[in-house]
């Protein structure tokens, strides 16, 4: 399997802009630029495609693994903060709500660990990796 996206860029890194389009044309010609990269431009930037990217991964591994285990998940909620410093991403947080009947702390803590470091996102990500995961 492989997947692709398409970057054009027009103009200096200040002042300049581009758009994004990806195969499955979920992103078609998205704006993003310096301002919604460093300030509070509109489109979108790679931080926040990564940060997409790596809850959506995450949460997808996590429901193969429950369901793996037996269990069903009724909810699978996952937000991602990326860090962006000093030029390189230095953190991706996963804040996790789940709602998983009959399913221990113990054994969905366990299913949580192994979705934050087996995901394909996670291991694609050279930087530190943590998880909050509240089981509703």
């Amino acid at each position: 399997m492989k997947r692709n996206a398409t970057a054009v860029w027009q103009g200096t890194g200040k002042e300049g802009s581009g758009h994004l389009t990806t195969q499955s044309t979920v992103l078609n010609q998205t704006q993003y630029s310096f301002n919604s990269r460093f300030a509070e431009g509109v489109g979108t930037n790679p931080e926040e495609l990564i940060a997409a990217a790596h809850a959506g991964c995450f949460t997808m591994k996590l429901s193969f693994n429950l369901s793996g285990a037996g269990f069903t998940p009724e909810n699978l909620e996952t937000k991602c903060d990326i860090t962006f410093e000093n030029g390189e991403i230095t953190l991706s947080h996963l804040t996790l709500t789940a709602k998983v009947p009959e399913i221990s702390k113990e054994k969905f803590d366990e299913l949580v660990a192994d979705a934050e470091k087996n995901c394909p996102i996670s291991k694609l990500l050279n930087t530190k990796i943590t998880v909050d995961a509240t089981l509703a």
